[in-house]
């Protein structure tokens, strides 16, 4: 990667061109998933990230989305983890181009997305990964969060990470 990424915050006239980006790249990752359809988030994109309680960050490289990452307000889907009384923001649909991979975008773009988080207001960051997904959770271990959960299922062993701000 020759020219240094420009993260920036998404506009409505990037929804287009990150909606490509993100279904593109979540499809590679996660085939099956793709085939049930447009995730609500992503189908209700504009009032979720840009007039919602949502963010959502880009990186481009010669005007080309090259990463992406956001966050939405934690809904308490998950029985085992018990955030009441604090504000809490799960991080979602972290992607980074092949060809952008391995040169600390990754961390830089979750460092803008916690900025952002902490101007909020927001006391933790919840997400959830697997580890089938090469390098996700040390990646994760190495912002700061640590696990607090490894659901027992066999194909995607659901691991549940924090981290307070």
């Amino acid at each position: 990667m020759n020219e240094r990424p420009v993260i920036q915050d998404v506009t409505c006239d990037d929804i287009p061109a990150v909606l490509d980006f993100v279904l593109e790249a979540r499809s590679e990752l996660f085939p099956k998933l793709s085939a049930a359809g447009m995730p609500d988030d992503l189908a209700r994109f504009e009032a979720v990230y840009v007039h919602g309680d949502g963010q959502f960050l880009i990186a481009r490289v010669d005007g080309r989305i090259v990463a992406a990452i956001g966050y939405v307000p934690y809904n308490g889907r998950f029985s085992q983890l018990n955030y009441q009384g604090l504000k809490t923001v799960e991080v979602v649909r972290l992607f980074v181009a092949p060809a952008s991979r391995r040169f600390g975008l990754a961390g830089e773009l979750y460092g803008a997305l916690e900025a952002k988080a902490r101007g909020e207001g927001v006391e933790m960051v919840y997400l959830h990964t697997h580890p089938f997904l090469a390098g996700a959770i040390d990646f994760w271990l190495r912002q700061g969060f640590e696990i607090v959960d490894v659901e027992a299922d066999p194909v995607w062993r659901t691991t549940h990470m924090q981290r307070s701000l």
